[in-house]
């Protein structure tokens, strides 16, 4: 029989971000626990800030009925002249059943001793306080706390529990607290407990109460409210997906308001007046013709008529937060960028101050500067480097850490710095993120680069190598950052030899080796290929970034072209005769010994390809791989382990020679397809 089933736990209000992260692996654990108990069906999961809530439009009333079977031991062991063993006697007590009522059929080709019995299917109401508590412990929401006199901790206090199958109460204490037939509706339509007559209706006892239970509903009530707000007002709401999400996990009455501050306030950079509204007051900011202006929007939780009061509630608690930016916007611009201080802050244990830090980018910076040839003034990288942490000791950062650079470039414009200078002193801690942006010019790449350098070096001289998960100096990614700089500007930078030239300016030993292994690994991870493909150019002993990059690029192209198959069995087996040969000696031909035509035809068309000028990797490698049909022709017809062994030699020279070009770009037989 199936009946409907509800469970709703009661808290108080969740915070948002743990909800969120916790939010996918919810239903799966839930899923998992009526597995084990035999009761798995169709459910739905909601929340609100208040509540966790599973409902079932059909659940199982008891377990299903089932058959257990026992096997014991042969009967040559179970009896011993007509009379029962210790073996015997012991399964018969295992089954719980006289030596009677044991059997015995065939098992492993003996005849053993047999029981069967019928169970009956456990009731749902006695399983389901085990299946609740269960599941509410297997959350994990990261930090916990403790309420009361209880041992026991939870995200939030559990405040009322409410399990009911159909319309009768399933007897259960969770956290201290009896389950009863109540639930809690909106703060401002109801303060206390509403009582649920059956599981049908509760949905519409919430509803009454100004609760909109389903996420999906809230979402799309803020998204028609911005719309509607956006066409009364001509102007453009920023939506960020991360605090829109945030917004319907902490409301159970949504509605989108606009509000607005003091035109004053807009001499600040937007991204001040756009962080300070997002982070201290989850408010939207409004555009109009792509320019911040003096509105916002908040999303309000409040159930009335009649919203003047929160909208004005909202500006009056905006005006003091933007005020203190304001003030301390003044002061910096007052003081100027300088990095009078930041010798007193230490950068890591073991490598000096900031401004220790900086003197060592600006060595990296003129490094790679006169490397890449770059036409812009080296004044300008200088200057930029040695202010671009400056704004660490600015009001603003100190209060908005996140805006760190973002404002240096600010304060750099306010003080008469060139644009070239500002710009690459905001664009210093580019990319941030896996798809971040770029920095934008050439300067400002150089800058980045040398910043996520030397924070390499400097770390990887102490022994400070990420291990596991922990990378607190995101290690990882300013590798990511150096290998889409290097490929977004074209710049050639070689891990092993360019790398040991930055790391002779440190004191520490470097592990040169292991930074190599650190920083392809996350090559490794880096290009979405066959992983074969990049050990393939790997292997050829390619160390140079852009270089890297693009043979990966150009090999996996052609590897999942048509026909490639084919292709690498050819060159597979030219590397194995090729295989006893050191391929750095010089590998003289003599075609004065050819003996057969297909030798002359392979050795032609081979000239014909590596003396042709080629574009890209690709194209090159293409006309390499193209020597496939003079390549079978000549294994075809051509014996190459002769007993002359000048003519021997002399053949596997010719076909050391494709591979060796081959080479140069990768080691075709590492593919595996």
């Amino acid at each position: 029989m199936l009946k409907p089933l509800l469970i709703e736990i009661g808290v108080e209000e969740l915070p948002a971000v743990p909800l969120l992260k916790e939010l996918k692996n919810i239903e799966t654990k839930y899923a998992k626990i009526l597995e084990e108990y035999a009761l798995l069906g169709e459910f739905e999961f909601y929340y609100t800030p208040r509540r966790l809530v599973i409902w079932h439009r059909e659940f199982k009333v008891a377990q299903a009925d089932s058959v257990e079977e026992f096997f014991g031991a042969p009967l040559s062991v179970a009896y011993k002249d007509g009379e029962p063993t210790a073996a015997a006697k012991g399964f018969a007590k295992k089954c719980g059943v006289s030596l009677e009522e044991l059997s015995t059929t065939h098992k492993g080709g003996k005849e053993v001793l047999y029981y069967k019995k019928d169970v009956k299917g456990e009731s749902s109401v006695n399983l389901l306080p085990m299946i609740v508590e269960k599941w509410i412990k297997s959350l994990d929401f990261g930090k916990s706390m403790r309420w009361g006199s209880l041992s026991e901790s939870f995200i939030r206090p559990i405040r009322w529990v409410n399990v009911m199958l159909d319309d009768v109460l399933v007897p259960m204490s969770l956290y201290g607290v009896d389950a009863s037939k109540i639930t809690f509706v909106h703060r401002i339509s109801k303060f206390g407990p509403s009582e649920i007559s059956g599981a049908k209706d509760y949905f519409k006892t919430l509803k009454a109460g100004g609760v909109t239970l389903f996420a999906q509903e809230r979402a799309q009530k803020i998204t028609d409210d911005f719309k509607a707000i956006e066409a009364d007002n001509g102007v453009e709401i920023e939506i960020d997906e991360e605090l829109f999400e945030e917004v319907v996990a902490i409301t159970e009455n949504p509605t989108a308001l606009l509000g607005s501050f003091d035109a004053t306030f807009l001499r600040l950079p937007p991204e001040v007046i756009i962080t300070s509204m997002k982070e201290h007051q989850r408010y939207f900011p409004v555009f109009k013709d792509g320019k911040l202006v003096n509105k916002f929007v908040v999303v309000s939780n409040a159930l009335t008529d009649d919203f003047s009061e929160v909208i004005k509630g909202n500006e009056v608690v905006l005006r003091p937060r933007l005020a203190d930016a304001l003030f301390f916007w003044d002061n910096d611009i007052k003081r100027g960028l300088s990095t009078e201080g930041l010798e007193k802050i230490t950068f890591f244990k073991g490598l000096g101050s900031v401004a220790d830090k900086i003197e060592r980018e600006v060595v990296i910076a003129n490094t790679l500067f006169d490397h890449f040839g770059l036409s812009c003034p080296k004044e300008d990288l200088n200057r930029a480097v040695r202010l671009a942490k400056a704004d660490l000791m600015t009001e603003m950062v100190y209060e908005f850490t996140e805006l760190q650079g973002l404002m240096g470039g600010y304060y750099a414009l306010e003080q008469g710095e060139s644009e070239k200078v500002a710009t690459a002193i905001r664009e210093q801690y580019l990319p941030d993120g896996e798809d971040g942006d770029l920095p934008s010019t050439p300067l400002s790449a150089v800058v980045a680069m040398s910043i996520k350098l030397d924070t390499l070096l400097a770390l990887f001289s102490i022994n400070q190598i990420p291990t596991g998960s922990r990378d607190p100096f995101a290690l990882r990614r300013a590798v990511n950052g150096l290998v889409r700089i290097v490929n977004k500007f074209e710049f050639t930078f070689d891990i092993v030899e360019d790398m040991k030239k930055l790391a002779a300016n440190y004191e520490g030993e470097i592990d040169l080796e292991k930074l190599e292994n650190f920083i392809l690994e996350r090559i490794k991870r880096y290009y979405d290929v066959n992983p074969s493909i990049i050990e393939a150019v790997l292997a050829s002993g390619e160390r140079e970034l852009l270089a890297l990059g693009r043979k990966i690029e150009a090999l996996n192209t052609l590897v999942n072209s048509e026909g490639f198959d084919e292709v690498s069995s050819t060159f597979k087996r030219v590397a194995n005769i090729t295989k006893d040969i050191n391929l750095s000696d010089a590998l003289v031909v003599d075609v004065a010994l050819f003996e057969d035509d297909a030798e002359k035809a392979l050795y032609e068309r081979y000239q014909e390809v590596i003396n042709r000028e080629y574009i890209s990797y690709e194209e090159e490698l293409d006309a390499l791989l193209g020597l496939k049909p003079e390549l079978d022709a000549f294994f075809t017809q051509v014996m190459v382990n002769v007993d002359d062994a000048t003519l021997k030699n002399n053949r596997k020279a010719l076909v050391a020679n494709v591979y060796k070009s081959i080479l140069n770009i990768a080691d075709i037989k590492e593919v595996s397809i």
